[in-house]
């Protein structure tokens, strides 16, 4: 009976164990991209787990539909992701074979951020011809860091939908990054300030919204169309237009193979710019900061 009666309260005792681990377990979130990630860690703090699917160093657009990013889908209460067609090839086949009804398209586990910015590159037309066109505008939004904000407290305020308990929490952690974010802009619009009107040539056209936030003047793409690599003919009909363009650099990104825009950089002799793009794309950009950080001072370094 005493036997019995020990039991008894060492599986109520593990009960009340699991249930109050429950109850503080961590949000898990799925990032796609690693800008997303980052920031989920920032805005959710000691609050959050965050699995972030890709590396600064693989193409957005083509990754596989793994078993290892379909398991950590599966526990996922939130996932994060650009939209606008970015992950597109792979994005759908995860949750779909995850079997977690929770991070499905309109469900609160489901959130595309690009819906929170203004679009730019909206085609009016989308043919196959034309290449990697993204139908709903250049998905590339976080090459403007004015866009972080909007788009942070859209996540922030999903975890406090997903997790109630915690919503002082976010809130805090959101007003802490909202001041010191401004601050940022601030500080790059100063220091960004002799790039206003430079003309650059750009080997993937990835880069409207920077242009945008930095008044650079785009005046060209090495790509014929948007993931095709350009032929040597191509090449050498650019590098006859730019004795007229007179482009200062040529910006390539670091996922990329960079070979035409620095053999386009030797010919033309000009300065070939290669930008992390995210986080982790080279070794100086840890955190968001340090991405615009090293993008604003390798653009200034090409005007020396």
């Amino acid at each position: 009976m005493k036997l019995l009666k020990t039991l008894s309260l060492l599986a109520v005792s593990l009960m009340l164990s699991l249930t109050t681990s429950l109850a503080h377990a961590d949000l898990k979130i799925f990032a796609t991209v690693p800008e997303w990630g980052a920031l989920a860690e920032t805005l959710g703090g000691n609050k959050v787990q965050v699995y972030t699917a890709t590396t600064a160093l693989q193409d957005p657009h083509r990754i596989q539909a793994r078993p290892s990013l379909i398991a950590k889908a599966r526990t996922a209460n939130l996932v994060i992701a650009t939209g606008a067609g970015l992950e597109v090839g792979w994005l759908p086949t995860v949750q779909r074979e995850a079997n977690n009804a929770g991070i499905m398209p309109n469900q609160p586990g489901f959130l595309e951020v690009a819906r929170y910015v203004r679009m730019l590159d909206v085609p009016a037309v989308v043919d196959r011809t034309m290449g990697d066109v993204h139908a709903e505008g250049n998905p590339h939004i976080q090459t403007d860091p004015r866009n972080l904000l909007p788009i942070a407290r859209a996540i922030s305020a999903r975890m406090v939908q997903l997790d109630p308990e915690n919503t002082a929490y976010y809130q805090t952690q959101l007003a802490q990054f909202d001041q010191g974010w401004q601050a940022n802009l601030q500080r790059w619009q100063k220091q960004a300030a002799p790039l206003r009107g430079v003309k650059v040539w750009y080997q993937h056209d990835g880069y409207p919204y920077m242009n945008a936030w930095l008044g650079l003047n785009q005046v060209g793409v090495l790509e014929p169309r948007p993931g095709v690599e350009p032929s040597s003919r191509q090449l050498a009909d650019i590098l006859q237009r730019q004795q007229a363009l007179q482009g200062r650099m040529v910006v390539a990104s670091a996922y990329m193979s960079d070979a035409p825009s620095k053999w386009f950089a030797e010919k033309a002799n000009i300065p070939e710019v290669v930008l992390p793009f995210t986080v982790g794309g080279n070794e100086q950009v840890k955190n968001l900061t340090a991405l615009y950080d090293d993008t604003v001072q390798r653009l200034l370094g090409g005007l020396k």
